[in-house]
């Protein structure tokens, strides 16, 4: 069952009636090679200063060309931790952990410091996986992805929540004698299935903090909404979506992968209905403006569509 332990990330996204806003890393665009450092930590402070909620990183531990870009190429804990120096407030999430390639008492340990570090801003996304040769890479079965996030899932709780536990699993056993330190920071970390996460919507609402999904057609976004408010009551649901802000205002909305490009006026009314529907938090993109400059990119959507709504 979910702990619902609320730290200030969760908090910051998820305490109050208002949709919330959150982006994502690389900030600067580069997703084949290694982003500029300098300009990730500038881009991720403005991002805080104009009003976005959430900053989040990806869990992309091994480049594959053919899927297109390698995240924000930074393995997700020391750069989350190299992020929450150098913010103050703004949530850090990680969209999203992919539990079957790591081990639980390391990804245990390296999100509770990371939530130390931050004084509780940490919210966790977790998913098992879509890069497929990752899998014989790690030697894990992908066909058992499901159950390993499982287990995992069940062993993260535990840590974070008792002290000297006694557990066992494929990944191994604890016999009393050894403890996780340090703890979260609000004594749990909350956990956000992402996708289906071979999971079924029930197992999700129970076991998880809310749900993070994909960008989805507004008839069938409408169905999932129905399907989690009838299986976890008010818990918070998430979703990321492509947003282009064109710099004419008043353009009508393109499809694109997951999203749209259109005008801020359009935006505008899209998330408004996001809000009305029961969506919580949007994961969105920045980019689209034809002088693709991040910094003013971030801006933009900020005050075209963030402080309009």
């Amino acid at each position: 069952m979910s702990d619902r332990s609320f730290g200030r990330g969760y908090e910051r996204l998820f305490g109050g009636d208002d949709l919330t806003f959150g982006t994502g890393f690389p900030l600067t665009g580069a997703r084949e090679s290694r982003p500029a450092v300098d300009e990730e930590v500038a881009l991720a402070a403005r991002a805080e200063a104009v009003g976005f909620d959430a900053l989040w990183a990806r869990d992309v531990p091994l480049y594959w060309p053919r899927f297109g870009d390698a995240g924000q190429t930074f393995d997700t804990w020391p750069w989350l931790s190299h992020v929450a120096a150098h913010t103050d407030e703004v949530a850090l999430g990680t969209a999203s952990v992919v539990l079957p390639l790591r081990h639980p008492i390391h990804v245990a340990k390296s999100a509770a410091t990371v939530d130390r570090l931050s004084d509780g801003r940490l919210v966790l996304g977790v998913a098992t996986g879509d890069r497929d040769p990752e899998f014989p890479a790690f030697g894990v079965d992908a066909d058992e992805r499901g159950e390993r996030f499982r287990e995992s899932v069940a062993l993260l709780r535990t840590l974070w929540r008792e002290e000297f536990p006694e557990a066992d699993g494929e990944w191994g056993e604890l016999d009393g004698d050894l403890d996780l330190v340090p703890k979260p920071a609000s004594g749990s970390i909350p956990l956000l299935p992402t996708g289906h996460a071979r999971q079924s919507v029930e197992w999700i609402a129970d076991h998880g903090d809310g749900w993070l999904f994909y960008h989805l057609p507004d008839a069938t976004l409408e169905s999932y909404l129905d399907d989690w408010r009838a299986a976890a009551g008010d818990a918070p649901y998430a979703m990321a979506v492509r947003t282009e802000v064109a710099d004419d205002p008043t353009a009508d909305p393109e499809h694109r992968h997951l999203g749209y490009r259109a005008g801020a006026d359009w935006f505008v009314d899209y998330f408004r209905r996001l809000d009305d529907l029961g969506v919580d938090h949007v994961l969105v993109s920045t980019a689209g403006g034809d002088d693709d400059d991040p910094e003013a990119s971030l801006t933009r959507f900020a005050e075209d569509v963030i402080d309009r709504l």
